[in-house]
């Protein structure tokens, strides 16, 4: 026994770890480089939600088990030993010995030992409600990956959308500091005209005071880049004092969708994993129908028995004592007559779940047609933002590098120079945050397609 206990005690830790152990994903190293893509791996490896949907498909692959039960052989065992404190008697009448039969003389009937040992064998013949679990059993299981597949779109959604806040937080971060060293190399050349007597000291006051109040927006960029990295690191799964560098960028994806909402709604109805459970569920809903009838059909089994045993007083040795054997074989039919209604009860519970279903995936249908639409006109917008703000940076670059040529020289005014300033750095941030909208809208259109939303769309 202390060596059973000792092979548990060994046995159990190492199939706990073993379970888990796909949980304990390896470090990251120091200052590791992360794409997008890498991004999504990691996250899908460390996701808890994607976990849970994992344990769920398990706990669904073994309630199948279950259901094959009711048609599998039935084997069990029984052994019975009964010690007699006081022995059983009965009472017979002494007409038996030429009595008049108001007396009876107590017979021992039981020894002071006795034991049984049985075997028993069933097996289900026919069993309408057992078939019809079986095969709502496969139904189970088609739902139960879709239903890990809705899981998976949504954690790798939420990864993709926590990379693209992390990149345009670092990317306005950038256009920020950029200014900055716009307006210091202006402050600078400003001290320098008004030593020469080109530039007014209202000029440098001017120069210095578009420099400082950048200062405010500079300290809310870096908080943004901490708390987007921080809901980064969370979405992947990996500790939250750990230093990543996001090597991605925000840019075009090469994905095509289609043209007109009538062919994306019919793409999404072919491949939207919520809508093909709740499909599958209204199928099951069927099965449940046909379960509910077969309560009604009669189950026929057949078993079989093998038993063997002995009685003995305490005076006879145990090898010596008697084991005979008695075996039957046998056919059981049970047919329900009467059930107090709750056969007919089962079956309309059961038609009406199934039309409750079928209400929610018409429900779920317009739903998605009004999914699809909305992202897909977001997606458009955001295409066409891109094309004209691409347009914009150009001019707005060559407007500075004109207006600042005009202030050196003396022909230009401050005003002017800090209005195509802004100008340059508002068209950068239009087209930084109309590529971050599309990239944002390809991800939301992509999931509202149930498109695999595996392949990155930055780099």
């Amino acid at each position: 026994m202390n060596r059973f206990r000792q092979i548990q005690l060994f046995i159990v830790p190492f199939l706990l770890l073993t379970a888990f152990s796909h949980l304990q994903a390896a470090p990251l190293p120091a200052n590791a480089s992360l794409t997008l893509d890498d991004a999504v791996h990691i996250g899908l490896e460390r996701s808890r939600t994607l976990e849970i949907a994992r344990l769920d498909r398990d706990m669904t692959s073994q309630k199948i088990r279950e259901t094959w039960a009711k048609v599998l052989p039935q084997l069990s065992s029984d052994f019975t030993y009964t010690r007699s404190l006081k022995p059983s008697v009965l009472f017979f009448p002494d007409i038996f010995n030429g009595g008049t039969g108001n007396t009876f003389t107590p017979l021992v009937i039981s020894a002071d030992n006795a034991a049984t040992a049985t075997i028993n064998l069933r097996q289900a013949l026919f069993n309408g409600s057992a078939f019809a679990g079986i095969k709502a059993a496969g139904t189970l299981r088609k739902m139960s990956n879709e239903a890990y597949r809705f899981s998976e779109a949504a954690v790798i959604a939420d990864i993709k959308m926590s990379y693209f806040d992390a990149l345009i937080s670092r990317d306005q971060l950038k256009l920020i500091e950029q200014s900055i060293e716009r307006w210091e190399l202006s402050k600078k050349d400003t001290r320098a005209m008004f030593r020469q007597g080109v530039a007014a000291d209202i000029d440098t006051l001017k120069a210095y005071l578009s420099v400082e109040n950048l200062r405010p927006d500079l300290l809310q960029a870096e908080n943004r880049v901490a708390t987007t990295m921080t809901r980064l690191k969370n979405a992947i799964g990996i500790p939250l004092d750990s230093t990543i560098v996001l090597s991605g960028k925000l840019e075009l994806s090469s994905a095509t969708y289609p043209q007109d909402i009538a062919a994306a709604f019919h793409e999404a109805l072919d491949l939207r994993p919520d809508l093909r459970q709740l499909s599958l569920q209204v199928q099951a809903e069927g099965d449940k129908v046909s379960a509910a009838r077969a309560e009604r059909y009669p189950v026929i089994s057949a078993f079989g028995q093998f038993e063997s045993q002995t009685a003995f007083n305490d005076n006879i040795k145990t090898s010596d004592s008697r084991w005979p054997v008695s075996t039957a074989v046998g056919l059981q039919v049970s047919l329900p007559l009467f059930t107090g209604y709750r056969a007919s009860a089962q079956i309309e519970q059961a038609r009406i779940s199934q039309m409750q279903t079928r209400t929610r995936v018409e429900d779920l249908k317009a739903n998605i047609r009004a999914e699809v639409e909305v992202r897909l006109l977001n997606f458009r917008e955001s295409q066409k933002r891109i094309e004209v703000q691409s347009k914009t940076i150009s001019v707005a670059e060559r407007s500075y590098k004109i207006s600042l040529l005009r202030f050196k020289e003396g022909i230009g005014s401050r005003l002017e120079l800090t209005d195509a300033e802004l100008q340059l750095n508002k068209a950068k941030t239009n087209y930084l945050q109309a590529v971050y909208d599309y990239l944002v809208a390809s991800v939301q259109l992509d999931k509202a397609l149930g498109r695999s939303q595996t392949s990155a769309s930055a780099t």
